[in-house]
């Protein structure tokens, strides 16, 4: 019989043969002896027939193949049978041997393992590029940023097209759309990734598309002349223009600049939807709508594929049955899909996660500065960090267009919107967020909080640090002339640019220093405490560096702590709509 054998003969696993030779520091195969044919019991261990003065030194003498050899004292003998009484080990051989297991477990495991991680870490990189393979990009120019950044608030323009791409959506858009910007949705991401805001932006709003450079198939560039008073969707597909023209139509009206975009059509609501098993919405009042086909029972339901993009597309249905009602059933149903989307339900499940990592990339046309999966990757789990309570969702202000007598369009609030752009572009959250706003408050008691000079005490200096030409001047004659400051004089251009104006002052200064920013409307962050200079006369002066920011002498620059008060939801709760 082999050595096998013997070891499932004698019920004694056959690893456990291999035993460490103390004097030649190497591990041998010890086999017991198979069991006697005639039946006679084999003497027992310890017995006088394993005695004699032999035995040592057969123990130590290399093992003959012909037959097993008996161990001696010096080594380790095979290990009791399974569920056998345990025998008292003589010396330290209980050691010995789990440090040979230990070691005979890891050579042949070592391989094994080895080989397992390779096969693991291809198979994921080859599934990596398969997922490169399936997203598709644009390259907007100068249009947008080259790379995405952890470290900055970012703002991402996710564009629905209205083109019938795909089995099923011939009864949704515009007969022959070439794909115009239905559904836009600004999404800010804060630096301190606390809260985001996603701001709708009306396809019907009437805006003026600039000139648009864009590139064409062989390399080139074609610039599409830009037009007024058009609907802000022909940004897109109209006359050729990419995507790259309605971001540049965002900062026209805005003022925000876009870094990225992220563009899907019909079949992204439907493949999303169905990847991550449906998600929930909620209606006032039952729905049955001819248009889109919609049949939905009052209260709560769960929509995916073709039933989720009915619920998108609707809009008969909703409110004044117009386009900015329908607005806020698609926030309604993208603060349920965030949800649903890092819900542990869904980031447990590693079959939920595949289908929704090909669904997504399938789905997605982006720019070529997050063009790649481990780029989307990094800003999806940036975006991971913001708390769905604080992820609000609000619309650009707008009034009908007094230009019609049947209002089919709309134009932006002058009197709200500058606010709500303003605190989009500062990066000020629209939800409350208490560490914020205590580290504000700590931040203006320190440097407002105290006593003020008399205006006509403030000694200063007045640089241009990136102001348009001639303001430190016209700011010189207004804090003389209009507000009483006489100690105060126009030093040219500062060394750098500054994008932000600034108060630079030593401690003794702080009174003038907060009288100066009561005059200029400068928020506690423009102060810097802890420096001056000496004037013409040599005596200290503060610094008062006009930035990019400076918007004419008197006005205000104050950045707002605290958004205006918009109409808006928030992406931890569903509002059901009506």
């Amino acid at each position: 019989m082999d050595a096998q054998g013997r070891g499932r003969a004698d019920n004694i696993d056959p690893a456990d043969q291999w035993v460490l030779n103390p004097n030649t520091g190497e591990y041998e195969l010890r086999l017991t002896p198979s069991a006697p044919q005639s039946g006679v019991p084999r003497p027992r261990r310890g017995s006088p027939a394993n005695a004699g003065p032999g035995a040592g030194t057969r123990a130590r003498r290399a093992p003959e193949r012909e037959s097993p050899v008996t161990p001696g004292p010096d080594v380790p003998g095979p290990r009791r049978r399974r569920g056998a009484p345990a025998e008292p080990p003589p010396g330290r051989r209980k050691g010995r041997t789990k440090k040979s297991k230990a070691k005979k477990i890891l050579l042949w495991t070592g391989g094994s393992m080895a080989f397992v991680l390779v096969a693991v870490s291809a198979a994921g990189y080859l599934y990596l590029k398969h997922l490169e393979g399936n997203v598709s990009t644009t390259d907007v120019g100068s249009a947008g940023k080259k790379g995405f950044s952890k470290d900055e608030a970012f703002n991402i323009l996710i564009i629905g097209t209205d083109k019938r791409t795909g089995k099923g959506n011939e009864g949704y858009g515009d007969k022959g759309s070439v794909g115009h910007a239905d559904t836009n949705i600004l999404l800010h991401v804060s630096k301190d990734r606390t809260n985001a805001t996603a701001l709708s932006i009306p396809r019907d709003l009437i805006v003026d598309v600039p000139d648009c450079p864009t590139k064409q198939p062989d390399g080139s560039e074609k610039i599409v002349p830009g037009t007024q008073n058009v609907r802000f969707n022909t940004s897109l597909g109209q006359d050729g223009r990419d995507p790259g023209c309605t971001m540049r139509t965002v900062k026209a009206v805005t003022g925000i600049s876009v870094d990225h975009f992220m563009m899907a059509d019909f079949n992204a609501v439907k493949t999303l939807t169905s990847a991550v098993g449906g998600v929930d919405v909620c209606v006032a009042h039952a729905v049955n709508d001819k248009e889109s086909h919609l049949k939905l029972p009052a209260g709560k339901s769960k929509v995916e594929g073709e039933q989720a993009l009915a619920f998108v597309r609707t809009r008969h249905s909703f409110g004044n049955q117009g386009d900015l009602d329908r607005i806020k059933v698609q926030q309604q149903f993208l603060g349920s899909l965030m949800r649903k989307m890092s819900s542990s339900d869904t980031l447990t499940n590693p079959a939920k996660l595949i289908s929704l990592a090909e669904a997504a990339t399938k789905a997605l046309t982006v720019d070529t500065g997050i063009g790649n999966v481990s780029t989307l990757k990094d800003v999806a789990l940036e975006l991971k960090k913001v708390p769905t309570k604080n992820i609000t969702f609000t619309t650009v202000p707008v009034l009908d267009n007094p230009a019609e007598k049947v209002k089919a369009t709309v134009v932006v609030n002058q009197s709200q919107a500058p606010a709500v752009f303003d605190a989009i572009k500062n990066d000020v959250s629209f939800t409350a967020v208490k560490q914020k706003e205590k580290k504000e408050k700590a931040e203006v008691a320190a440097r407002l909080k105290g006593t003020r000079s008399a205006a006509a005490d403030i000694r200063v200096d007045i640089y241009n640090g990136g102001a348009p030409g001639g303001s430190a001047q016209e700011t010189l004659n207004w804090l003389q002339n209009t507000e009483g400051v006489p100690k105060s004089s126009q030093l040219g251009n500062a060394d750098a640019p500054l994008s932000k104006t600034t108060v630079e002052y030593s401690p003794d200064q702080a009174d003038q220093a907060r009288k100066l920013a009561d005059l200029m409307g400068l928020s506690a962050s423009a102060l810097k405490p802890g420096k001056s200079e000496k004037n013409s006369q040599g005596l200290p002066a503060i610094v008062l560096t006009l930035g990019k920011d400076f918007k004419g002498a008197g006005v205000s620059l104050t950045t707002p702590t605290k958004a205006p008060e918009v109409d808006k939801s928030t992406a931890d709760k569903t509002v059901c709509a009506s």
